[in-house]
């Protein structure tokens, strides 16, 4: 339980006022009369928090303070001051201290603040084991969230691709994640340790585009005073990501045409060529083929391009990843900002689940971010879909009902049953109907 003190002072009648106040308070305390011993106990997940005297014979409050702080620098310590005390516990607490009490204190001022610093405490070890529990999964499970066939099929094209060196197109609308799609093809590849080397063609100036990607010589132009590696040798070794790539000029297309054949590169104002060892991947959310057909595209570029192609779909395609992939942000927003972990109502996933989310994976992390923040609604309020009648919204309804009741048993048929105060028959022929799939060796008979 998360009220747990350890009190540290040598005299006798503070100790036993403060623990008598404290236990008054159903707060658990544990009494020493110096240092010895006082942190043996104490771990980084230890439930607690450290109310200390400063002035002590041997080692001192500051000094537990010192020793508290390398067990754990998130552990809250609070500091008993005499009046000659308090600048010294100011500076206690710019080096890591929680809060100090003056003496004489109320009882009430010390249960206040112990109360205060177990909050924190708390907090911090919700985020720990939150930011524990995200740190396991790094994989490309954690990374490309969802259980859906489409992202399961990106996971594994992926993981496939990742281990060749080819040069690869990522195709998709604005927003669904291809720049996470294209680290996580260099991060799972023989290139990791070099260099991943992201270059968005349609957000630099057409003048500037062609010295950022193969750089210059000093001199090569006004203004070029000294010379300058570009980003394609910048990345040797590694991945450069090229996105946006329908916006770039054709003029520089014939030219990253020659990088992908003859993986050399001529810098502006030089007349050598510049061997490069480098992986290009490019996506785009424009159809290329249609583009190069009408002229807009080269089209030897595009089939160079196409050898390894990957589509990453749009959210609407996925809706039984939205409810999962919103609470994978929710929760690194959690950890982010030292906020407690936060569940997500039924209703609020049915919400999540009727809106269209245009703006994509983007649109969906920044409402995540919204919600953990200033607890908001998630998108504006839903029109009525005239498309759909009462029975089949209702269905909709219900099939969120019950995959966030198996969610939150942990898939317990059972637990879900009695949480829903249905029948097993019921919650049977209910998942039947919904096509829900249990993920939990339980039948129901």
């Amino acid at each position: 339980m998360m009220n747990k003190v350890i009190l540290i002072d040598d005299e006798e009648h503070l100790r036993t006022a403060c623990s008598q106040a404290l236990e008054l308070a159903d707060i658990e305390v544990e009494c020493f009369n110096n240092s010895n011993g006082a942190l043996d106990c104490v771990t980084p997940v230890w439930p607690g928090v450290i109310v200390t005297d400063i002035r002590m014979p041997g080692a001192s409050g500051l000094d537990v303070l010192n020793q508290a702080m390398e067990l754990d620098p998130e552990l809250p310590v609070i500091l008993i001051t005499g009046h000659g005390d308090i600048q010294m516990a100011v500076k206690a607490i710019r080096d890591g201290a929680y809060d100090f009490i003056e003496k004489p204190f109320a009882s009430e001022i010390l249960v206040d603040t112990v109360r205060r610093a177990l909050e924190k405490r708390r907090l911090a070890l919700e985020n720990l084991a939150l930011r524990t529990a995200l740190e396991k999964g790094k994989g490309l499970e954690n990374r490309l969230v969802g259980h859906s066939s489409e992202i399961n099929r990106l996971r594994q094209e992926v993981e496939n691709f990742a281990a060749t060196d080819a040069d690869v197109l990522i195709h998709g609308e604005t927003g669904v994640g291809k720049e996470l799609v294209a680290r996580s093809l260099h991060d799972y590849s023989p290139r990791k340790n070099g260099r991943f080397v992201a270059i968005n063609c349609g957000a630099l100036p057409e003048n500037m585009i062609e010295s950022e990607l193969f750089g210059h010589e000093a001199g090569a132009f006004t203004g070029a005073l000294k010379k300058r590696i570009g980003r394609i040798e910048y990345a040797n070794g590694g991945t450069l990501f090229l996105d946006e790539l329908e916006s770039m000029p054709m003029d520089l297309q014939i030219k990253l045409l020659r990088v992908l054949q003859d993986r050399v590169v001529v810098p502006l104002g030089s007349n050598d060529d510049v061997k490069i060892d480098v992986r290009i991947v490019a996506a785009t959310k424009e159809n290329l083929r249609e583009r190069a057909s009408a002229g807009y595209f080269r089209e030897d570029l595009y089939y160079r391009l196409e050898v390894l192609s990957l589509f990453v779909p749009p959210l609407r395609q996925r809706g039984d990843d939205i409810p999962l992939l919103f609470k994978h942000f929710v929760d690194l927003a959690c950890v982010r900002y030292n906020k407690p972990p936060i569940s997500l109502t039924p209703a609020k996933i049915s919400e999540l689940r009727a809106h269209n989310w245009p703006g994509n994976v983007r649109e969906l992390q920044n409402a995540a971010l919204r919600f953990t923040l200033v607890n908001t609604d998630v998108v504006a309020p839903v029109d009525f879909d005239e498309t759909q009648g009462l029975a089949e919204q209702m269905n909709t309804h219900e099939q969120n009902l019950i995959q966030t009741a198996l969610a939150k048993n942990d898939n317990s048929l059972k637990a879900t049953y009695e949480a829903l105060k249905i029948s097993r028959k019921t919650l049977y022929d209910k998942m039947q109907k919904h096509r829900i799939a249990s993920e939990t060796s339980e039948r129901i008979e």
